[in-house]
């Protein structure tokens, strides 16, 4: 995977390569074409929460937003045996702010590195086309989340990497329903009221 980190949010203790990790592997898992490419912003609240009003119409800033781009060409997702061959593509940015990240994380009661390869994670199914407009939908996607996070914790540590240990607690591996009742503690995160925003050709806007 083609995976790029531009961190301008002046956050300290971001660990970049932890999210390429992350993403590389949920991508992986998907069966999404190797040389796909994707970024990754890290920005300060001011960014996001200008992000927020101009994209979902909501005031404040959040945890993460997700920008899909070209999206999975066919076959690139799920490995069906009667797609085309399934070739490269921009899947697009994933857009996430550490300062409120960690707010979350306190709140949660784990750390910020978990709080971004969660959202990381999430942000990432945005991009392929998952969402949670609907109850059966949000089942899905926070599953397939929590899945997929849960297995790279138990992938890193076989390969010996020196990324934070698995978190344990329902907390760390949340229901839709623990966001939402997350959001209510630390405001305008969790999960949205509408989806992620539309689709576009080009980079966020107000990124840096």
């Amino acid at each position: 995977m083609a995976i790029e980190v531009f961190n301008e949010s002046g956050y300290p203790g971001v660990n970049e390569e932890m999210l390429i990790d992350v993403i590389s592997f949920a991508l992986g898992e998907l069966d999404v074409h190797p040389e796909a490419e994707a970024s990754i912003y890290l920005v300060d609240q001011d960014t996001i929460a200008d992000l927020h009003v101009r994209w979902l119409d909501l005031e404040g800033p959040t945890d993460v937003m997700s920008f899909p781009m070209d999206g999975p060409t066919p076959g690139a997702v799920g490995g069906r045996p009667d797609a085309d061959a399934p070739g490269p593509t921009m899947l697009g940015d994933i857009v996430l702010c550490p300062e409120f990240a960690k707010r979350q994380a306190d709140v949660a009661g784990y750390g910020l590195d978990h709080e971004l390869a969660l959202l990381t994670v999430h942000g990432c199914l945005h991009l392929l086309g998952y969402d949670h407009a609907t109850a059966d939908e949000e089942r899905e996607m926070f599953a397939l989340q929590n899945e997929l996070l849960a297995d790279w914790y138990d992938d890193a540590e076989r390969r010996g990497t020196e990324f934070p240990p698995k978190p344990t607690g329902a907390a760390a591996f949340p229901s839709a329903a623990d966001r939402e009742e997350l959001d209510r503690r630390v405001p305008g995160g969790g999960v949205p009221p509408i989806a992620e925003p539309r689709r576009r050709d080009g980079g966020a806007d107000g990124e840096a």
